[in-house]
């Protein structure tokens, strides 16, 4: 019985694995429970982490890292500048990620202090970063306060 449970187990590591690949995103235990078959989150989890130890004892360039309540199949960080040039262009303007570092260094951000910092023109790249999803926009006052979201986070690999 226990030989095939770990059969089973590795069958669902197997699928894991291949759904955070193919979508190269950040992936929550319910959605790779949907994938996997399973209806037990907590089941769910208790395989990412064997996935996660299982690729930590590997010792390959790749690694599965647990951001928040979602997991990630991505470049550990001693070969992500060697490999860096392969990877796509980002889907944020030059601009935009400059005023999007800003923001994720001093977050939150008032839109105000933006608007000193880098002039009038951050309107357009505050509002490109919110429709991508990279920041959050919250009215205090006359002005907004700024902050990056989980996103960002997924993003950037933090």
């Amino acid at each position: 019985m226990q030989v095939a449970d770990e059969k089973r187990s590795d069958e669902y590591k197997r699928i894991a694995e291949a759904a955070l690949f193919t979508s190269g995103r950040a992936m929550g235990a319910e959605e790779l429970g949907g994938i996997m078959g399973l209806a037990a989150v907590g089941y769910v989890k208790t395989v990412m982490n064997e996935l996660i130890t299982d690729y930590e004892a590997r010792n390959c360039a790749l690694v599965v890292s647990k951001i928040g309540e979602k997991y990630l199949l991505g470049v550990r960080n001693e070969y992500i500048s060697k490999v860096n040039t392969l990877a796509g262009a980002p889907d944020i303007s030059k601009s935009s990620l400059r005023i999007l570092a800003y923001i994720g260094k001093n977050e939150p951000v008032m839109q105000s202090a933006l608007v000193k910092a880098f002039g009038s023109s951050i309107y357009d790249h505050v509002k490109e970063l919110t429709e991508k999803d990279f920041v959050k926009a919250a009215r205090v006052g006359r002005t907004k306060k700024i902050e990056t979201t989980q996103k960002f986070k997924e993003y950037f690999n933090l």
